[in-house]
């Protein structure tokens, strides 16, 4: 009857978290890196889009129409040679599109979205096991299980077409191989060849997955060192632990091409530009932000009237300081509790691992890991399985809390803010959200009359991706003409003269009266000598995008 009781509500968990997960899942178009997900996974390649030329929306989004016969070779191929990051996931995605995609029409973002969101899915039975395994404890599995269905940061993951909720998979299932290891080895067990050779085999297909899996098993390290130098009187029982570092790094040699070519890459560059020694404490108030949202995500977004941001942020912080101590003395019991006292140093370890890990490579490196909410997919699990232990806790306590309230209904409390949340996210109103191409698309059809030229400077194919988003959204547009100037560098000089050149050669022969939309371009240009007046009346910010609106109108003629 237990059992069965425990099923049922993991069963409510699960329709919960797919409820979250796939609400108005395709309403938003396709951001930068969903277009790259989109076009790498139909085997299709973004320098096959013209640049330097006046296209139409459909050349722009022909790349996101399904290709017949093509195979993984080509997925892994153009991957490869156009981005940074590792196929497995691709390869997966590719299957996964040819399913849903009909050949001939512009892919489903709905389709592309709903694999990262099953994914997700998956991963609130993984946390109670992975709970179960840690703690043997079906109380903090549940809790755990209801944290991961409803986290807004999980949410926020699973609901968009990229690679973290795969990943964060294999991270779960890493740290619940580490966590037996550990266990097997203070109880003076041998470890298991299976377990080995599962954790091998893991750790190689979470980097061939997502780099940043490197961060998990070099925080894992951390761990590992930590416990060995506490035990040397254990030594020789350590010793299989070599065997898997052995393993998962000769599994991840193939790699090591790839990744020293990243660093030197247009696509990362972005990474190392927010100066964190001059602006020190900007990547430690992302990081907390971060950290928040994994339990708690209010109504916050930039396009909301102010109020309502502001209320949201005193909600916030009066939450934080109610729900804290509570939570801080349900985790006590589990970490004076001598059956777990041992996991709960492992799972702190972990995280404290991870987040220097995060900070050495912000401030040490200058590569700030700080700069995307994604980018901390690597210790969420361990946080929210954390987060589960120390509701667990609360749960078991008899007194009343503060605020007179008791502990059952603190826990019931957290949940449910955790909840909304969620709601926060598939509502659009969080700070997770990235590039939103609907926001700029709105203001373009509101603003623009006449003819339609958006363009931009092209560095690399996140450039051809923001136009993407903005093609997609705007390829409904009624009566208009609707075209794209992507300027590419010169491959000698490495500017934009000639692009230059070409676009203003470019405007005069287009059919006048045109609006013309300067979006994110990244170079002067003098298109007011085309008689192209700026609008003064829009800004030059929305959706993550900067822009200039210019009426360009007939020529008049001199006698």
């Amino acid at each position: 009857m237990k059992n069965k009781y425990h099923l049922l509500l993991l069963l409510l968990w699960l329709a919960i978290g797919t409820s979250l997960r796939f609400w108005r899942l395709e309403v938003l178009p396709p951001w930068t890196d969903e277009c790259a997900t989109m076009v790498f996974s139909l085997g299709n390649s973004f320098r096959i889009v013209p640049l330097n030329q006046i296209i139409s929306s459909d050349v722009l989004l022909q790349q996101l129409v399904p290709t017949p016969l093509v195979g993984f070779t080509t997925v892994i191929q153009h991957l490869l040679n156009e981005s940074t990051h590792p196929p497995v996931y691709f390869v997966l995605a590719h299957l996964w599109m040819k399913i849903f995609s009909p050949t001939g029409e512009v892919a489903s973002i709905l389709a592309a979205r709903s694999l990262s969101a099953c994914l997700g899915i998956l991963s609130i039975p993984a946390m109670f096991w992975f709970a179960y395994v840690a703690f043997r404890s079906k109380l903090v599995g549940q809790i755990a299980a209801a944290m991961m269905a409803v986290s807004p940061y999980t949410i926020f993951l699973a609901r968009e077409a990229r690679h973290y909720t795969l990943v964060m998979l294999l991270v779960i299932a890493s740290l619940c191989c580490l966590v037996k290891a550990i266990q097997k080895i203070y109880t003076q067990q041998s470890l298991p060849i299976s377990l080995m050779f599962v954790w091998v085999i893991i750790n190689c297909v979470g980097v061939a997955t997502h780099y940043f899996f490197m961060l998990t098993l070099c925080a894992e390290g951390l761990v590992l060192l930590a416990k060995i130098w506490q035990s040397k009187q254990q030594h020789r029982t350590w010793w299989r632990i070599s065997i898997v570092a052995v393993g998962t790094l000769v599994g991840c040699l193939v790699w090591i091409p790839n990744l020293l070519n990243i660093p030197g890459s247009d696509l990362t560059s972005w990474v190392g530009g927010s100066s964190p020694h001059t602006r020190w404490l900007e990547p430690l108030g992302r990081l907390l932000l971060w950290l928040m949202s994994m339990l708690l995500l209010l109504p916050s977004a930039l396009t909301l009237p102010l109020a309502v941001i502001i209320l949201s942020g005193v909600v916030t912080l009066v939450f934080l300081v109610w729900s804290l101590p509570p939570m801080i003395q349900g985790l006590k019991i589990y970490q004076e509790n001598p059956d777990t006292h041992l996991t709960i140093q492992i799972l702190t370890g972990y995280v404290w691992g991870a987040i220097a890990l995060s900070l050495f490579f912000t401030y040490g490196l200058g590569k700030d890991l700080t700069l995307a909410a994604r980018f901390q997919f690597f210790y969420a699990p361990a946080i929210i399985l954390l987060l589960g232990a120390a509701l667990a806790g609360c749960w078991h306590q008899v007194q009343q809390l503060r605020f007179l309230v008791h502990s059952k209904v603190a826990v019931s409390i957290i949940l449910l803010m955790a909840t909304l949340g969620g709601v926060t996210v598939g509502g659009n109103l969080g700070y997770l959200q990235n590039q939103r191409p609907d926001i700029l698309a709105a203001i373009i059809q509101q603003a623009s009359q006449n003819n339609i030229l958006i363009a931009t400077t092209h560095i690399h194919h996140g450039q051809t991706g923001r136009m993407m988003g903005l093609a997609w959204e705007l390829q409904n547009l009624p009566a208009k003409n609707l075209q794209f100037f992507l300027a590419g560098k010169d491959s000698k000089t490495q500017n934009y003269t000639q692009a230059q050149q070409i676009l203003t050669q470019q405007l005069t022969q287009l059919q006048r009266p045109l609006d013309l939309w300067l979006v994110e371009f990244r170079t002067p240009i003098d298109v007011e000598s085309q008689n192209c007046v700026l609008d003064q009346k829009y800004g030059n910010f929305a959706g993550e995008y900067s822009y200039k609106f210019y009426h360009c109108v007939a020529q008049t003629s001199t006698n």
